[in-house]
């Protein structure tokens, strides 16, 4: 399981000439089953995603296909957590 920050960087300005593509970059997630959970780091700091992948490499080369950390919007930080006690709804976190 990942945490994905995605902090706002030196282009913010231009997030809204990228937005259309990177709205179809988080579907994409969701449709292949990857992101969990996807909205925004309060204070408009950026974005963040609950991503549940079985290799981290697969996950930074997702990432780096998101047009807001191409075009330099966002940078993005991964953060893993290997989870060893859920609550029953998210029992499915610790399947392998």
């Amino acid at each position: 399981m990942f945490v994905v920050l995605l902090r706002f960087a030196e282009n913010r300005g231009e997030a809204s000439q990228y937005m259309a593509a990177h709205n179809d970059w988080i579907q994409w997630g969701f449709s292949d089953g990857v992101f969990l959970v996807v909205g925004s780091l309060q204070e408009k700091l950026g974005g963040g995603i609950l991503a549940q992948e079985n290799e981290i490499e697969r996950l930074k080369e997702r990432i780096d296909q998101d047009p807001f950390v191409i075009h330099n919007i966002v940078t993005a930080e991964i953060i893993e957590i290997a989870p060893n006690r859920v609550d029953e709804r998210l029992a499915f976190m610790l399947q392998k």
